[in-house]
């Protein structure tokens, strides 16, 4: 994959791994919509490589420059002068990378290693899960400044940690620190260094790289399509996908190397 040179993003690919880093520190890395556009074109990239099936792409992690935030949040500055109209383009620019985040066939992971307050947070809660440094801090901050989430705060939270603990943290505004994050499950693990964080969620994607990508995109994009179904519909679904994977020479590789005993090759098709 060729990535162009963006203003406000770093891309490093190492091996199967991609590595976005928002990079607007000053700014502490909050989402313009200069920020979203190059961030949409880099999911472009690696969607349209995917698709070509040679799988260059088997996982990607998202972290912010410098040590004090992954994303403040949206721009405010940008915000003030929107007007209703603008500012609902804004939105939905954001939400739309956000369902492109979750249907890229990869696993995602938000390295946190700052602040992910309002977009930051709402950022973090699109990819398939975070990994936090011990001094981020998490919140949706928006009633503070008269506004409500517009990057999908409010439908994310609540399923990550359930609707009234969702409603309070909406509610009051409250920021919450790294510890009460993992323990609330919004966030997977937790690492004392930003150094820590990148090697635990780099090892984490290698060790989904190792399994069959039609497999892991199947999951993925199963778990998507159950939400919100009730408990039959979704074991029909699952039922569908299952189906589905017999058609494929991952799971022909997959099953012959277990009964030879050997390591599977999965050809990713």
């Amino acid at each position: 994959m060729h990535f162009k040179e963006y203003s406000s993003l770093l891309i490093v690919q190492q091996d199967t791994i991609v590595t976005v880093t928002l990079n607007r520190p000053v700014a502490l890395n909050a989402l313009s919509s200069q920020v979203i556009d190059e961030l949409d074109h880099v999911l472009d990239i690696v969607g349209a490589a995917i698709a070509g099936g040679a799988w260059p792409c088997r996982g990607m992690i998202i972290t912010g420059a410098g040590e004090k935030a992954f994303a403040a949040g949206a721009d405010i500055r940008e915000m003030t002068g929107m007007s209703p109209d603008q500012a609902w383009a804004y939105s939905t620019r954001m939400q739309a990378l956000t369902l492109k985040l979750e249907s890229l066939p990869v696993p995602v992971i938000a390295a946190v290693n700052g602040f992910a307050l309002g977009g930051g947070c709402e950022l973090a809660m699109a990819c398939d899960f975070i990994y936090a440094a011990t001094r981020a801090a998490f919140g949706q901050p928006e009633v503070s400044l008269g506004l409500v989430p517009g990057f999908g705060g409010s439908v994310r939270m609540q399923q990550r940690m359930g609707l009234a603990r969702a409603r309070e943290l909406l509610y009051t505004g409250q920021r919450i620190t790294a510890d009460e994050a993992h323990r609330l499950g919004l966030v997977n693990a937790l690492f004392d260094s930003q150094e820590a964080l990148l090697t635990g969620a780099r090892r984490t994607l290698l060790m989904i790289a190792g399994q069959s990508p039609t497999a892991v995109a199947a999951v993925k994009s199963t778990m998507r399509r159950v939400e919100g179904h009730s408990t039959s519909r979704g074991l029909e679904i699952e039922a569908e996908s299952f189906r589905e994977a017999f058609r494929t020479a991952d799971m022909q590789e997959g099953t012959r190397a277990f009964l030879a005993k050997e390591k599977p090759a999965f050809p990713g098709c």
